[in-house]
């Protein structure tokens, strides 16, 4: 009777030290931003995302994400410490506004949804006046005057919503996760070179 006891203390203390760590970090389709690159590669490879290869302590995929397809995932771990820290989605280029802001307020009520609401949320041209068109409102994105951002703090990081842009032709939403507890060694090695 007493091993069976103490076998049924050691499971209990067990399994609540693996749901404290399971649930300490911040995570990322279901995986916690954690751990080195290569074992969170080897886990998202089983999210039937393409696996197109790692460079620079980033791991790139492509894919669907919250049913958009044709994602672009990055993976990236602090190099020198081989430890994954944050976890960024681009989502399909759009060439017009009505596409590209209904992508990131269809993705900011999702995450509304799952989060609550926005610590902090920005949407505003940076001009006199509101732009009026479609074709104006691409150039504002085009030329860095469009600010589109939305985040979302937890116990665990934060999440970044934004409108972003690569060049003139390329304009996407962009999706960030970053671990807090993994983001502050990142912090604590970069403080050290200071």
């Amino acid at each position: 009777m007493r091993k069976i006891i103490l076998l049924l203390c050691c499971a209990i203390i067990s399994s609540i030290t693996f749901a404290q760590t399971e649930t300490e970090h911040l995570t990322f389709k279901g995986i916690p931003i954690d751990g080195s690159l290569d074992s969170f590669v080897q886990k998202l490879k089983t999210q039937n995302l393409t696996y197109i290869g790692k460079e620079n302590g980033i791991a790139i995929f492509m894919g669907e994400f919250a049913a958009y397809k044709d994602c672009t995932i990055g993976i990236v771990s602090l190099k020198q410490k081989d430890l994954v820290c944050k976890a960024a989605v681009t989502f399909s280029s759009c060439k017009t506004w009505s596409s590209l802001s209904d992508n990131y307020f269809t993705i900011k009520g999702m995450l509304s949804k799952k989060y609550g609401e926005p610590s902090v949320c920005i949407e505003e041209f940076q001009s006199h006046s509101e732009p009026d068109d479609d074709q104006m409102k691409m150039i504002y994105v085009q030329s860095d005057r469009c600010k589109y951002q939305t985040s979302f703090e937890t116990s665990k990081g934060s999440i970044q919503l934004s409108i972003s842009h690569q060049g003139y032709e390329n304009c996407f939403v962009l999706l960030e996760y970053f671990d807090k507890i993994n983001g502050e060694v990142v912090s604590n090695e970069a403080m050290d070179d200071l």
